[in-house]
């Protein structure tokens, strides 16, 4: 039985009995696609072994780093985009309380996790600097290349800062390198510099990159167990094997969702009722978009956060145009639970909840929304996950994963590759004035 439970329940009145057992022999060419390496982007396939097959004696340098950086820091500036920043956000974000982040450094066992590189706006690098002030603290840089634009600014600055704090050689043994294993700039510098260096690997596409280096390191740092959330993966690896749409949840998620694909439901929120959890939608949405929105196609990702979210989006999704799905992240047991208390007056009229628990008010409403939305023709599914602990991250994780893997093929596109992400970056670089884009900047200056 997997540790995580897929919910298609209600589903009844969109999809017919039939629908799903017919989708078993795209499901099977799919699927051997993916695991024989016959599909497009099968360079990008090393994800699907990753919780297992994983380079043991880096993984220990990696927990060596966190305790270094433990010890001597009190901030860790993570600097990425993309790939190279969501998924250890949302681990980070998914793994503590809260307001983890926001603890004064007198209650803190463990350094607080930032992240640059992910825009170019100068007021949210000129606000955590000012954040750290003369906090120690260290820098993990992520990158394949090393030039990408948002991330290679903000390491400058972040750079330029250690190197006024610490002088070079102590900025130097501060500064980790998550990038390419030989080739790119990041790695030509770490190399100059004596950076300690861990590896993105070559077949691991960023969107599926939260399982190795790049978003091992900021997790262990927090004070999360990577071996916990690696073990989690193991054990959803072993789990979504099968073929079978009887027996592989993962595999009924990406089937379900194509078929209510093709009768018009176009846009698919992830939900959740944890604020914590916002993060798990942005890293989903990067994952699903990025996988899927190819040759004029496929399920564009979206999300909402509840019970928050239903005082502004609610009205849309019960009423509004009848393109949605969603998927609710639901977890069976929260960090923490609170009791109502009694009121003698009663002038809120919340006596009906007296003797119970702010959580049974969080599933009560789960669940009306459900049957409200499902009332309103808006088809729902649901991911239940019994905690939210690495195990289960990990657990999660992969099942997101491997299920976009088969949706993708199932769209007849390749789900590994991003060609759309180039055009925009063309483009900035041109209005930017990098050298070899000059013609096009001339272009688009005029059109301007």
């Amino acid at each position: 039985m997997a540790h995580i439970k897929f919910d298609s329940s209600k589903l009844d009145k969109f999809v017919h009995d039939n629908e799903l057992g017919e989708m078993q022999a795209m499901v099977t060419a799919a699927d051997s696609e993916l695991r024989k390496g016959t599909g497009a982007g099968s360079d990008f396939r090393d994800w699907l072994t990753l919780p297992t097959d994983f380079d043991k004696d880096e993984f220990a340098r990696i927990k060596a780093a966190a305790k270094k950086i433990q010890g001597d820091s009190k901030v860790l500036v993570v600097i990425g985009i993309g790939g190279s920043y969501l998924g250890a956000k949302m681990a980070v974000d998914f793994l503590h309380d809260t307001f983890f982040n926001y603890l004064p450094d007198d209650q803190r066992e463990f350094p607080q996790v930032f992240f640059a590189g992910n825009s170019l706006s100068p007021s949210y690098v000129y606000d955590l600097l000012n954040l750290i002030g003369d906090r120690d603290f260290s820098v993990n840089v992520i990158s394949k290349s090393g030039t990408t634009t948002e991330p290679s600014i903000a390491f400058r600055i972040f750079k330029e800062r250690l190197i006024e704090k610490y002088g070079l050689d102590g900025a130097n043994q501060r500064i980790y390198a998550t990038t390419d294993k030989q080739r790119g700039a990041l790695r030509e510098e770490a190399i100059a510099n004596g950076y300690e260096t861990f590896v993105i690997p070559d077949g691991v596409g960023g969107r599926y990159s939260v399982l190795s280096p790049v978003g091992l390191l900021p997790i262990a740092v927090s004070g999360a167990s990577i071996d916990d959330l690696m073990q989690g993966a193991a054990d959803a690896q072993t789990a979504y094997t099968d073929e079978n749409l009887a027996n592989n949840e993962a595999y009924q998620y990406a089937a379900l969702r194509n078929i209510l694909y093709r009768k018009g439901y176009t846009t698919e929120l992830l939900e959740n009722y944890e604020p914590n959890m916002q993060y798990l939608a942005e890293w989903w949405k990067q994952l699903m978009g990025e996988s899927e929105g190819k040759d004029e196609k496929g399920i564009y990702p979206s999300s909402a956060n509840f019970s928050t979210d239903l005082h502004s989006l609610g009205q849309y999704i019960q009423e509004g145009l009848r393109n949605l799905m969603e998927t609710v992240v639901v977890v069976d047991k929260p960090n923490h639970d609170m009791d109502i208390p009694s009121e003698k007056d009663n002038l809120d009229g919340l006596k009906y909840l007296e003797g119970h628990t702010m959580s049974f008010a969080n599933t009560k409403a789960f669940e009306g929304v459900t049957l409200a939305h499902t009332d309103g023709n808006v088809p729902n599914m649901s991911i239940h996950i019994p905690d939210q602990t690495p195990y289960t991250l990990g657990y999660l994780i992969y099942f997101f994963e491997v299920a976009v893997a088969v949706s993708g093929y199932l769209n007849g596109i390749n789900p590994f590759n991003q060609p759309g992400v180039e055009a925009y970056k063309k483009n900035m670089f041109a209005l930017l004035g990098k050298p070899g884009f000059e013609e096009l900047g001339k272009e688009l200056n005029q059109r301007l």
